[in-house]
Formats: structure tokens, sequence, C-alpha cells
């Protein structure tokens, strides 16, 4: 198996420098180990996913000069893969997870959530599951609306992995994070399964993606241990932030790629950035090789 690389954006907004630095880190991993790139659109979220961003990411992408191998034929060149297109995958991995007993339903809105817990959470990150229905015996039909489903995590058990930029990680399953969503209320499927679905599916071999993402890998180690299939490897490079220390998010609308394409900056003008050349050297060169497949 040769090496194999994605970028996998979500339509939820225009593409700004962080996203910059991730996706040219990704393609430069596919590029040292002589692999290859695909693009994955993570659109899942219908609510705030909108057509303009998805023509805007792959502009902006190509306007950054990164390209990737494979896809859909559109007119010559390859587009994008979109989840949307892959639901009927992720409802199979979700009924595998539930005739292995991985799943409880569960019907605990956020605030009932927030206010069973006591103990602080970070911002980013999602509360850890009090446990309020793990133990109900689930009756719904899988795609019930209304009915979240949650994965049930081993608890106490050590996730850990070895991160080919930041060394060896690890977490403690219901300490560190809990039982979280595979399936949401609205039939949409969660961001970690469906994620894990497709890597497996699209033959990925690492992960590259933000540092934030981190514990999130823990949570996915967990659902392809469940479903019986091969992690890939994973890089977590660094994260880009502002001039005040906040982490770039899609609000910071003046460091937008178009934004700042419109104000006469070039694509080579912004990869020679102080900033961004120190952050693209510290993903490339502060980590270890690959797993080999």
């Amino acid at each position: 198996m040769a090496y194999r690389g994605r970028l996998a954006p979500s339509p939820t907004g225009y593409l700004h420098l962080g996203h910059a630095l991730t996706f040219w880190v990704a393609a430069e991993r596919a590029r040292m180990h002589d692999g290859e790139l695909i693009l994955r659109i993570d659109d899942l979220d219908q609510s705030r996913s909108r057509p303009k961003f998805v023509a805007g990411v792959v502009e902006d992408l190509r306007w950054f000069g990164l390209s990737w191998s494979e896809g859909p034929d559109c007119g010559g060149a390859f587009g994008p893969y979109f989840q949307s297109a892959r639901t009927d995958r992720y409802e199979e991995a979700l009924n595998t997870l539930l005739e292995r007993g991985c799943l409880f339903s569960c019907r605990c809105s956020r605030r009932d959530i927030r206010s069973a817990i006591q103990a602080p959470h970070a911002a980013d990150d999602e509360p850890v599951y009090p446990g309020t229905c793990r133990t109900l015996v689930p009756r719904e039909d899988p795609l019930t609306r209304g009915v979240t489903w949650r994965f049930r995590v081993p608890d106490g058990e050590r996730i850990g992995f070895v991160d080919h930029c930041r060394g060896s990680v690890g977490w403690v399953a219901g300490r560190d994070f809990g039982d979280f969503v595979v399936w949401r209320s609205d039939g949409v499927p969660g961001y970690q399964l469906a994620c894990v679905v497709d890597d497996a599916a699209m033959g990925i071999t690492e992960v590259v993606r933000g540092e934030d993402l981190l514990l999130s890998t823990a949570r996915q180690l967990l659902l392809y241990r469940a479903l019986g299939l091969a992690p890939p490897g994973f890089f977590h490079s660094p994260l880009m932030n502002d001039d005040r220390g906040v982490r770039l998010a899609k609000r910071h609308a003046a460091l937008g790629l178009r934004q700042l394409r419109e104000e006469g900056w070039s694509a080579e003008d912004l990869r020679q950035l102080p900033a961004f050349r120190d952050l693209l050297g510290r993903g490339l060169q502060a980590g270890v090789a690959p797993k080999t497949p």
C-alpha cells in the first residue's frame, strides 16, 4: 500500500491561514512520501454548509497551490468527494455497532448534560457524559428521530497512540472523555463515526489535521477497534494563532485566504510569512516517520 492522505474541510465558511497551514502540511507529507492526496468535503452539517463555501474551498485550495490525485471527474479536473453522498455507509456502520452492543440510545439534551456534570471541561470540547442513559436497554429503531446514539467507552482504559508529530500521547476513557455521539437526534451521523468510516473506506494511511483534534483521535481509535478496522497513522499539525494568541477560526475573516488574495497577497507571499514557515517547519521536521501500512 502506498501513502494516501486527505484534505477534509467543512464547508461552513471560507478558509483562513490556519487551514492553509494544515492542508499544506498534509500536501507536503504526501509529496515527501511519493503518495496520493484526496479531497473530501465533510458536509454532513447541512444546516451550516453552503454551496458557495464548497466552491470557495476548491477555489482557495487550488489558488494556494494544492492539488489532489483522485475524485469525481469535473470537466477534466478532479472534484471532491462529499460525505453527504455517503450516508448509506454510515448507516451500515451504525447497525454494526448496535449489533455488537457498543451503543446506547440517549435522549439527554445539552442542557441536561450540563446540569448533571460538575467537573469543568475545555470550552472547545464536549463535556464528559454523566452516564444518565448508559444502562437503559435500547428499544428504538436505529434511525428514529429525536434519539441520539452514543458509543459506550471502556471506563478506565488508556487510549494511546504515537502521533507522527507529537510522539506518544494518550487519555483515559471515562475520565478525559466520555460516551460520545455517533448519531445525532436529527438523523445526522456524528463526526467521529463518519470520519472513521470514510478514512477506512478510502484507504487513508495517514490523517494530517490540527492538534485541536487530538482527543477526537482517541475516540476514533475506539471506533476503529469496534468496527474491526485498521486505523491509519496520525499527524496532528501545530495550530496558527492571531496576534493576540487566539487560535484562528472562521470568524477571522481578515485572515481568510480570499480576503488576503483580494488585498494583493500571492500564495507564495503567504507561504513565506515567518509564522507560517516556522509552523510548517515544526510540522514537517519534528515528527517521526509515518506508519508502514
